[in-house]
């Protein structure tokens, strides 16, 4: 089972007032970069970093996304879809949704559901199969996951993982994840396994109630970019630089790397992941080597207040809130040995969730033990490239991030 990150660092944050979501390449110089009008292309889709759907999240990148009946023009643009590198496949809010998409069946005959957990909370809901557009790119009779808390019940197995679920648009504050990381599906493998192997992703669902099914690989809920005609084999997120509190920031995902001249690597240094898609972050002269980068994470996660003397909040639960911001640095390693040291502020989340008018914040911060989630704010003012594990780039197959 793969381990998916993203947008379920989303804290709800009480008292707040705001769910705040509570080198070197081988390529030609980018013509284009941070802070530059987009560049041109029909793989080209604008982004924006604002309050999202429910009007209060914070540090999350939204987009629209196209779904069809497949073979049909019976199709619905959903805005309000969250980017997120830490996860794979598109899923989207049952409520959101207008269109009947058919279901995926399986072995016997019944639908077939998901339980897909993240750090800290799951999402839940039938597999259904849509064409999928996106920019000037499209993808044919694509599973996706609809979310939903009431279209089954949710199983034993399931419940008991523990997390809480974030189906509806109060509790994910998104219409839909556009999960666009560096694995070609959700689950891989251990999701085609008979058995106790199976991590019990994928469930059929008679009346009787769902029970874990086996799931091929074709039939699992894919990362929709490695489904397109061309461009697919990674994506490039561009966000320009920030400079304190804001109230909405644009930029661009970009479909492809190398493979027309607004992806090109240029002078991006590629740093490559282990089989977990993990690299290394070094952080007062320790080695975490549980460290990623994540747009759908909406702050840097790292440590916990013992590790790095830094105090947690107590409203806005699950950020830091240091007594005046902290300016930071690390290094990060990739499998292939290149590194570079990155430099980050970490601002007091409480003092910064105050203007209820700002939801972009580049010194956003929180604890999470034992690792090093670089999410959304590690995006600004820099071209982030991820590429899909397998895929054919420039500068070699994914997995890898090059930045």
């Amino acid at each position: 089972m793969r381990t998916n990150r993203g947008f379920l660092m989303v804290v709800m944050c009480a008292g707040v007032g705001i769910s705040a979501g509570c080198g070197g390449g081988t390529s030609t110089s980018r013509s284009s970069g941070p802070g530059s009008p987009p560049p041109p292309g029909q793989n080209v889709q604008a982004i924006s970093v604002n309050a999202g759907p429910n009007g209060n999240y914070a540090n999350g990148a939204f987009t629209s996304v196209t779904v069809c009946v497949p073979g049909t023009t019976q199709c619905q643009t959903i805005d309000g879809v969250l980017v997120d590198t830490g996860s794979s496949g598109l899923r989207i809010l049952s409520s959101a949704l207008t269109e009947s998409l058919p279901e995926q069946k399986g072995p016997n005959g019944n639908p077939v559901a998901e339980c897909l957990q993240f750090l800290a909370a799951l999402t839940w809901g039938p597999v259904e199969t849509a064409d999928v557009q996106i920019a000037g790119e499209s993808a044919s009779s694509v599973p996706v996951q609809v979310l939903s808390d009431t279209a089954f019940p949710l199983p034993a197995q399931c419940k008991n993982t523990g997390l809480p679920t974030q189906d509806t648009l109060q509790t994910l504050g998104a219409n839909g994840i556009l999960g666009i990381g560096v694995f070609p599906q959700d689950c891989g493998g251990g999701c085609t396994l008979p058995g106790p192997s199976n991590p019990g992703l994928y469930y059929e669902c008679p009346s009787s109630g769902c029970v874990v099914t086996t799931e091929s690989v074709s039939a699992q809920v894919p990362n929709p970019v490695g489904l397109f005609a061309s461009d697919n084999n990674g994506v490039l997120i561009e966000l320009p630089a920030v400079s304190g509190a804001q109230p909405s920031l644009s930029g661009s995902l970009i479909f492809g790397i190398g493979t027309q001249s607004n992806n090109a690597l240029g002078h991006a240094a590629v740093y490559t992941t282990n089989s977990s898609a993990d690299f290394t972050t070094t952080f007062m002269g320790q080695a975490y080597t549980q460290s990623f980068i994540d747009s759908g994470s909406n702050a840097v996660f790292f440590l916990d207040s013992n590790t790095t003397g830094i105090a947690a909040c107590t409203k806005a639960t699950g950020f830091y809130c240091p007594s005046s911001t902290e300016n930071l640095s690390a290094t990060v390693t990739g499998a292939n040995s290149a590194s570079a040291t990155i430099n980050f502020s970490v601002g007091n989340a409480e003092s910064l969730f105050s203007n209820p008018g700002d939801f972009v914040f580049g010194d956003l911060a929180g604890p999470s033990s034992g690792r090093f989630d670089w999410g959304l704010p590690f995006f600004f003012g820099r071209n982030v490239f991820t590429a899909i594990d397998g895929a054919t780039t420039p500068a070699g197959s994914g997995p890898y991030w090059a930045f």
